[in-house]
């Protein structure tokens, strides 16, 4: 069994950050949490009040940890809020994990950083991982694909299309799914571990799903019959300028995006999978799919 670490963890109070928390805690870990807000107290938890950019919330937030596990990130920005989130930003953390002695980093990045050319935001995540390989402590990199989940606002759009009955979908390709708490799972297990990976999770389907199986699987998740409709890359870029208009910073769509969903395959490569003895996936996509809808619902978002 493997002893109870100290935690550092950023993102936490977001989607996938607030999944790890509660998995890390359930499972005896302490957690310093790096916070731009005040949160409630919690047991288990130091709350750290500070951002990426403030080097002594950073020497605070890693004082005495085992291992830092990097989830925060920026998905939505220009180039300047890119640099500044994903590149300058983990470039800080590493700096205070190394000045620290920490024994381990688990990075979050993306697999749109396997495509830097594509979109501003794969690119600030490749130059991420470059500066994670190239630390001198023990790290590990994941690159999850779209992620999903209770808590999920960036999936949200799509069950709502879904419950209207037409789904809109970006040109015909093929895409990777996972369970928010299958990535935390992963990333406690890569924290617990001291090997140098770099991680590709799914739900576990050879192949991924193509654009129009995830369409319909969203409608038998609600428990419609859907149609779905694949966009051309013109109308996506249409869209996303619509988008920022109406929205503004709070655009799901933006022009970025949009060139990042038009790239026909965002399936995970089967040779960056997790060794099967460190983590397997363990949410099945349809039945969690469900259970996310029914929490949407539960919640009045659906």
């Amino acid at each position: 069994m493997v002893a109870a670490l100290k935690l550092a963890v950023t993102g936490a109070t977001g989607f996938v950050g607030t999944h790890l928390l509660d998995l890390a805690l359930g499972d005896g870990h302490e957690v310093r949490a790096l916070t731009r807000r005040p949160q409630a107290p919690r047991d288990g938890v130091v709350w750290v009040e500070g951002a990426l950019d403030d080097h002594a919330a950073l020497a605070r937030l890693v004082e005495g940890a085992d291992a830092m596990i990097h989830v925060a990130g920026v998905i939505s920005a220009d180039a300047a809020g890119f640099e500044a989130g994903n590149v300058t930003g983990t470039a800080a953390i590493l700096a205070a994990a190394e000045r620290a002695g920490v024994k381990r980093f688990v990075h979050v990045s993306s697999l749109a950083a396997r495509e830097p050319g594509l979109s501003l935001y794969g690119a600030s995540k490749a130059r991420s991982e470059a500066l994670v390989a190239t630390s001198h402590l023990s790290t590990a990199t994941v690159r999850p694909p779209a992620v999903y989940g209770p808590g999920d606002r960036e999936t949200l759009d799509l069950f709502r299309m879904a419950k209207r009955g037409l789904v809109l979908l970006p040109p015909a390709g093929r895409l990777s799914l996972i369970h928010v708490d299958d990535l935390a799972r992963l990333l406690l297990a890569l924290a617990k571990s001291d090997r140098t990976l770099l991680v590709e999770p799914d739900d576990g389907r050879p192949g991924g799903w193509t654009h129009e199986g995830f369409g319909q699987a969203l409608g038998r998740a609600v428990g419609r019959t859907v149609r779905t409709l694949s966009a051309p890359g013109s109308v996506l870029r249409l869209a996303a300028r619509a988008d920022v208009l109406v929205r503004g910073r709070k655009a799901r769509l933006t022009s970025d995006r949009a060139a990042y969903f038009c790239h026909p395959d965002w399936t995970v490569s089967p040779a960056c999978a997790a060794p099967a003895d460190l983590w397997r996936p363990q949410v099945a996509t349809e039945p969690g799919l469900a259970a996310t809808a029914f929490w949407y619902r539960q919640q009045h978002w659906l």
